[in-house]
């Protein structure tokens, strides 16, 4: 990364107030890309809690993740549990007005997770060393209407 680069990515990102507000994750979210159907369906913030589930299907396999955003300790922090697993936290690193950067150092893949939205459009991406190599997941979803499919081929 270039040091403007790196300017412009710490004048993007404000330090994480202990709360920031994440509404504009609220709705349906849906990836047809790369073979795959992707989905993510957010709350609305209430209680300063959002509430997440992720389904995905690609080559007929099917995976899902329940997820949440809440305040842990004083700390806004993505709680992540895929497949059911036991809950893993993610403390914000960083938020602004239309993205936020979780991160769990200690966790083995990923450490860090992140939205952003512009428009009808959420990116997620997780990110992190894996081994001896550094390693990292998109997706891009589009805004929709609840329980909207991919089409099919």
């Amino acid at each position: 990364m270039t040091s403007l680069t790196a300017l412009f990515a710490a004048a993007a990102l404000q330090t994480a107030p202990a709360r920031p507000d994440l509404a504009w994750m609220a709705g349906y979210w849906l990836d047809c890309s790369q073979g795959r159907e992707a989905s993510e369906t957010w709350t609305d913030p209430r209680g300063s809690v959002l509430i997440g589930a992720a389904v995905t299907v690609a080559s007929g396999e099917t995976s899902f993740e329940y997820a949440r955003v809440a305040p842990i300790d004083g700390v806004m922090a993505y709680v992540a549990q895929p497949g059911g697993a036991a809950a893993t936290a993610f403390p914000v690193l960083a938020a602004s007005a239309s993205r936020v950067v979780f991160q769990n150092l200690d966790n083995d893949f990923p450490q860090r997770v992140i939205y952003q939205r512009t428009g009808d459009v959420l990116t997620a991406r997780i990110e992190g060393r894996m081994g001896d190599r550094d390693q990292a997941m998109d997706w891009r979803f589009d805004k929709a209407e609840l329980n909207t499919r991919c089409p099919t081929p």
